[in-house]
């Protein structure tokens, strides 16, 4: 399957980002726990879409989306440093929760299998 170049400019970002989060900025509201999971650019590479979890609390999912936020003009600035492109895409931070629901679903699939488990348990004594 051949990538577009947005998707290709997507993964770029997201190399940049995640360096730029880990090694320049110190807001103390930034998790040490974030993840970027998923970066959509549109065609017009214009706006870039960076989802971001957590691993902490929920709260500390909203409190790190909006210092995030608030940085995304020098997060801009940055990117237009490293990428070579016309038009730098304007940052927006937004939280993904696709890992605590996997986590949750592997939560209650695990306790079915336990139930189920002990069921069959108790049915083989009889």
């Amino acid at each position: 399957m051949r990538y577009s170049r947005s998707n290709r400019i997507s993964e770029e970002i997201k190399k940049i980002v995640s360096s730029i989060i880990r090694n320049e900025l110190k807001d103390p509201r930034i998790s040490k726990l974030l993840s970027i999971t998923h970066v959509e650019t549109t065609r017009d590479l214009r706006y870039t879409n960076i989802y971001v979890s957590t691993f902490d609390n929920q709260d500390d999912n909203v409190d790190t989306i909006e210092a995030l936020n608030k940085a995304k003009g020098f997060i801009r600035k940055e990117l237009g440093k490293q990428l070579n492109l016309r038009y730098t895409p304007e940052p927006i931070f937004k939280p993904d929760n696709s890992i605590k629901q996997g986590m949750y679903m592997n939560d209650l699939i695990e306790k079915v299998n336990k139930d189920l488990h002990l069921q069959q348990e108790v049915e083989d004594d009889d």
